[in-house]
């Protein structure tokens, strides 16, 4: 690897890899934003195959690195080239030219467009029987000892509200959120239907709720592989929480089923616990701890025959270090990208 040896004869490599304008543009735009190889094509209006081939010398020299979706492939800046100058410098020069040509300003309408698929799936009206979710002893099962404090809980992605089911018996107030206003009709039914009081219908995404919630629970439970920025949307149902309240988040594990991709506009094939306990600490969680959900407790659905798991984390009492986040939803520190 070429940046492994910055003082041999192999770094003159690196100069002579970063004097291509086109592997500037990729390097520029890749730490700009994970994109698959194929948004990559579209935001540089060049064939899938030549973006492959100029893409292929800056992962194997260790500038990009990539992650795998089902058949998709992600690329996104190596985190430990940020410190190195050269680099830097590399970037700066392809922003340059990605503003030039426009390209960069077309990263926004790729994730724009991921996030438009489940829009319109959620925004379809539904006539499912009101009826207690197949799939709640797979919610207790997340729940399970987790509660200290029954005062207010956030339901973050409600969807049909399955869970308030769960969490309207157990907290005197419950606010259900949900940017899908066809969602929350289906959840006001539900409301209606059990007679629950306690609950409080809101329209909007979970990084624009401006109440200051102060929840002793905020739950996400399938929710974060529909959010075009996973890590970013962790670090809003952060927000949401007490300082010492919980942050619940349920979700698949990594597969590669793409059918639901398109039957589900899931935008994300699950994730690892690794990957849910990182969001969870970069956004100032504490005491995070994940595991799966026994498979035997998902009984129906289209997603029955997934891996389930879930992480939970407390909401520091002390401030937080101010953080930043970079465009593809890291968090940094003091000028430095945490791992």
């Amino acid at each position: 690897m070429v940046l492994a040896h910055p003082q041999t004869e192999e770094r003159w490599q690196l100069y002579r890899l970063l004097a291509d304008p086109n592997r500037l543009r990729l390097l520029a735009l890749s730490a700009a934003e994970e994109l698959s190889v194929g948004e990559l094509a579209e935001v540089l209006g060049e064939p899938q195959p030549n973006v492959s081939r100029h893409a292929s010398p800056l992962r194997q020299a260790g500038l990009l690195s990539d992650r795998k979706d089902g058949t998709r492939i992600f690329v996104h800046l190596a985190p430990e080239v940020r410190s190195d100058p050269v680099v830097m410098d590399a970037l700066s020069a392809g922003r340059k030219l990605c503003s030039e040509d426009g390209s960069m300003e077309r990263v926004a309408a790729v994730v724009a467009r991921r996030d438009a698929k489940a829009r319109e799936y959620f925004s379809r009206p539904g006539n499912a029987e009101i009826s207690i979710s197949p799939n709640l002893p797979a919610y207790l099962h997340a729940f399970a000892g987790l509660l200290s404090s029954a005062e207010l809980a956030v339901d973050a992605g409600t969807g049909a509200g399955e869970l308030l089911d769960v969490l309207a018996p157990l907290f005197r107030r419950v606010v259900a959120l949900d940017r899908s206003a066809a969602q929350l009709e289906r959840a006001r039914e539900r409301i209606a239907a059990r007679g629950y009081t306690n609950v409080e219908l809101q329209e909007g995404d979970v990084g624009s709720a401006t109440d200051s919630f102060d929840a002793d629970l905020v739950v996400a439970a399938r929710m974060l592989h529909h959010a075009p920025r996973p890590r970013p949307a962790f670090a809003e149902l952060a927000r949401l929480a007490r300082p010492g309240g919980k942050v619940l988040v349920i979700d698949y594990a990594r597969h590669d089923d793409e059918r639901l991709s398109d039957e589900l506009a899931d935008l994300w094939l699950g994730f690892s616990k690794a990957e849910l306990t990182s969001f969870a600490q970069d956004a100032g969680l504490q005491e995070v701890r994940s595991a799966d959900i026994p498979h035997g407790l998902v009984r129906s659905g289209p997603d029955a025959h997934l891996k389930w798991i879930y992480v939970v984390g407390t909401r520091s009492v002390v401030a937080p270090t101010p953080q930043t986040m970079d465009s593809r939803g890291a968090a940094r520190e003091n000028g430095k990208k945490r791992t």
